[in-house]
């Protein structure tokens, strides 16, 4: 299924960017390129609603990109290690549609763009199903909460999973895991109305705190760009050679990606960049090149939506050089 729809992409891909793409490019000076046009980029602010993210320093800026013959080129800051926040919600999404299958979470999650911030609450109200996205929090944590296990073995399977993603072991940043536990409370009411409307499936603190140690998980944007290239790779990690996911489920994946990764603005960036992507407010943003790349840029100015001013615009120039737009 998923091979015939990178077939469909690849027909309406213009043949100049086929082409390109194909050619031995210099992937190293299109990434210092980037990395060039938008260093001295100084529009949005930190996420100051997390106090430890908003200590981290403004003018880190790194670039990784993946290809899925496993090539890994870099640029700038990508050892600079930070908290992984939203962009977990993609790999956590991934493990349930492999524990659960599509169908359930669709129906016990739901799968359709709410077109509002990623932390909104009216979104469930005005959802007569109080079905909601997994890429926002409320959906993100009731997709926690379907996970199998108690809380020791879950997080166990999460830790593990991401691990694999990432071939290393990736840590918890405490800081922003206390800094986060200590200012859960909107997180918290979230979840607790899911719970009311039966939208939660088991306890509604101990999977509050997954999810808030999920989101807490240290990454650098090479971690994040070689997490990402299974996704670029049927399913397939081009390091491992291991087989993380289904093709079918990478399909459903990326195109939540697609409709929901940047939130309320998922619409424009869709239109401008054409990439199924992913962004975190701690300053990182991650995008698919289906049957080419993966690309994760890390920079923790972010704009009113909660997204990476930096890396929006540093992905966009890639994704045009490269040729990478599915539409």
């Amino acid at each position: 299924m998923f091979s015939r729809w990178l077939l469909i992409i690849t027909l309406l891909v213009p043949v100049s960017a086929c082409a390109q793409t194909s050619k031995d490019v210099d992937i190293n000076a299109i990434l210092a390129s980037a990395h060039s046009l938008y260093k001295m980029d100084k529009t949005g602010a930190n996420a100051d609603y997390i106090p430890a993210l908003a200590e981290v320093d403004s003018e880190l800026f790194g670039i990784a990109l993946v290809t899925t013959d496993g090539k890994v080129y870099s640029y700038g800051d990508v050892e600079q290690r930070f908290s992984i926040q939203s962009i977990s919600k993609v790999f956590t999404l991934a493990l349930a549609l492999e524990q659960q299958g599509a169908d359930t979470v669709a129906e016990k999650v739901g799968v359709n763009a709410s077109g509002m911030p990623f932390n909104s609450i009216i979104a469930i109200e005005l959802n007569q199903a109080r079905s909601i996205n997994p890429l926002v929090n409320a959906g993100a944590m009731a997709t926690m909460s379907l996970l199998d296990g108690n809380e020791t073995t879950k997080w166990q399977r999460v830790a593990s999973w991401y691990n694999e993603f990432a071939n290393a072991k990736l840590p918890v940043l405490d800081a922003v895991y206390q800094s986060e536990t200590e200012t859960n409370d909107r997180n918290l009411a979230i979840a607790q109305l899911l719970k009311a409307h039966q939208r939660f499936y088991g306890d509604v603190a101990m999977n509050l705190d997954l999810y808030t140690r999920q989101c807490s998980i240290g990454v650098t944007a090479k971690d994040l760009a070689i997490m990402t290239a299974p996704l670029a790779n049927n399913g397939k990690h081009p390091i491992t050679n291991k087989q993380l996911m289904s093709e079918d489920n990478v399909e459903h994946l990326l195109a939540v990606m697609s409709t929901a990764g940047l939130y309320e603005t998922s619409g424009d960036w869709a239109y401008k960049v054409g990439l199924p992507a992913k962004s975190g407010v701690g300053g990182g943003i991650i995008a698919v090149a289906p049957g080419q790349f993966s690309i994760a840029v890390f920079s923790p100015r972010l704009d009113s939506a909660g997204n990476s001013v930096r890396a929006q615009k540093a992905i966009d120039y890639i994704a045009e050089k490269l040729g990478a737009n599915v539409f």
